[in-house]
């Protein structure tokens, strides 16, 4: 994502750290069933999307309606996220719902206790429970303040980190199950952003999928704007519109006179329910 979190030298610091080779595993997550609570239909959207550091003004958003994107992510809140979001109102989050924009809630919450570098909120074995369970309240908080109703989802940013660490990837999926947890306690649906050779491989490829997120935005910059060529999980897995890909960073682009530089994203899967 185009800045956001870390920063852009920070991210491609840890990227480099965590390697860029994919390898297949087995396993899907999915969502504990959700049969005894009334579900808000989901609202889905299908097509190209951006995400940038800081929301874009209404003005470049107007700018920027121009067809090639659909869908704008936004960073609505956690301790690490790494830019000021002066633009990213609930009146905002009305004017761009008008125009047509599908918005993609995401939320920085804590990182791994093995992850390089320092973060303003890191998880650990004894604390991860608490702290997912604390996150997704504050998350849902964050979502609904902006007008993103029940049934939004949330994807929760986990960096790059070495899953090969049991320690710190049992922490890390507790983490994300009491993140997940929470958020389907309030009618949100669960989302995960991370990267495929780590932080979204543990997501997908875990043996015990009780509580994890159903829906998987996972970061290969293969700069291909698919979910279904290059996803490296099999075919079965995340399927009924689940996935995201972001498929390439720091692109420069000017649309009605305005220039941004954003990350893009090939997108089919839950999007915020506003209005």
């Amino acid at each position: 994502m185009a800045g956001h979190r870390q920063s852009k030298k920070r991210r491609h610091i840890t990227w480099a750290v965590a390697g860029a080779a994919v390898v297949a595993g087995t396993g899907i997550a999915a969502q504990t069933s959700m049969a005894a609570t009334t579900w808000p239909a989901q609202k889905t959207f299908t097509g190209r999307a951006f995400d940038t550091c800081t929301a874009p003004s209404l003005s470049a958003m107007k700018a920027w309606h121009t067809g090639f994107y659909g869908a704008a992510a936004v960073y609505v809140g956690g301790k690490n996220r790494g830019c000021a979001q002066p633009n990213l109102t609930a009146s905002w989050v009305t004017s761009v719902s008008s125009l047509g924009w599908k918005l993609i809630p995401i939320y920085v919450g804590a990182q791994p206790p093995c992850q390089t570098g320092s973060n303003p909120e890191k998880l650990s074995a004894s604390t991860a429970a608490a702290l997912g369970a604390q996150d997704a309240a504050d998350a849902v908080a964050k979502a609904s303040a902006l007008r993103m109703k029940a049934g939004s989802p949330v994807y929760l940013d986990m960096e790059p980190y070495d899953i090969t660490n049991k320690a710190c990837n049992d922490a890390v999926l507790t983490y994300v199950r009491a993140f997940d947890k929470g958020l389907r306690a309030k009618t949100y649906r669960s989302g995960y952003y991370g990267f495929s050779s780590s932080s979204a491989k543990a997501v997908a490829t875990a043996t015990d999928k009780t509580d994890l997120p159903g829906n998987l935005w996972y970061a290969l910059w293969d700069k291909q704007n698919t979910t279904t060529a290059d996803w490296p999980w099999g075919t079965t897995r995340f399927t009924n519109h689940s996935r995201g890909h972001q498929y390439m960073v720091n692109s420069q682009e000017t649309y009605g006179g305005v220039t941004l530089t954003v990350d893009r994203d090939a997108w089919d899967a839950p999007v915020a329910v506003t209005g």
